[in-house]
């Protein structure tokens, strides 16, 4: 319990003396559930846009990797949006825009130095090994943490940079972690009548089955991975 405590204090004190990752962090966890609650009173806006022409294809994938990429809105709810308003024809915009919402969102962590891994390594030597050895093949750690519907796709861009794991790995073993949820969100939101009730197709069985099937999954792939690198 000690050690515990020491850790958290250590983290206490690199937040404090970099305030700037302080509010990197803040905006991560609470700017996309202010997005949502925007988006629920304001989604008409999106009914008037039109893809008549490559250039608003292209300007979409940049939009969508914008918002996402910037932690404006949970990737989750981006996909419902955009299958409600667009269809099946612009999922590969949607991936493509993961894609590079990864990149930036990656960097943001990056250029806030999000990577605490410092001052943990200087008090507590020993947590060193433990840490790099786990993070030198990553593809566990990142596809469990991607599939899992507890953890926001912003937050866990600057977990990943915080442990100093590669971009390159992040988007080759993100992206299918990422898949499972975008679908199942995309395929809600194009079934849907109107977007407030592809909104609250979330709280139907069948979505807590998956919800409960994709967090039982992560927890288990990260335990697996955390025990198996130990051994």
């Amino acid at each position: 319990m000690t050690k515990k405590d020491s850790i958290f204090k250590d983290l206490g004190s690199y937040f404090r003396s970099h305030p700037s990752t302080t509010l990197g962090w803040i905006w991560v966890s609470f700017i996309p559930l202010l997005g949502s609650l925007l988006l629920s009173v304001r989604y008409s806006w999106i009914e008037q846009v039109s893809l008549t022409s490559g250039w608003d294809h292209l300007l979409l994938i940049l939009i969508l990797a914008l918002v996402v990429g910037l932690a404006l809105l949970p990737t989750t709810l981006t996909a419902l949006a955009s299958g409600f308003f667009w269809g099946w024809a612009v999922f590969p915009h949607l991936v493509v825009a993961y894609l590079l919402a990864n990149i930036l969102g990656y960097s943001l962590g990056k250029f806030l130095h999000a990577d605490f891994r410092t001052i943990l390594y200087a008090r507590h030597p020993n947590l060193k090994l433990e840490i790099e050895k786990r993070i030198d093949q990553p593809a566990g750690l990142v596809f469990f943490v991607r599939i899992s519907p507890l953890i926001p796709f912003a937050i866990s861009n600057f977990l990943f940079a915080s442990l100093g794991i590669p971009l390159s790995k992040i988007i080759r073993y993100g992206l299918p972690g990422m898949l499972p949820r975008t679908i199942l969100a995309f395929a809600s939101g194009r079934a849907a009548q109107s977007f407030l009730a592809a909104r609250s197709s979330f709280q139907d069985p069948e979505h807590w089955i998956a919800f409960a099937i994709l967090l039982g999954g992560s927890i288990w792939g990260i335990v697996h991975f955390w025990n198996k690198k130990r051994n």
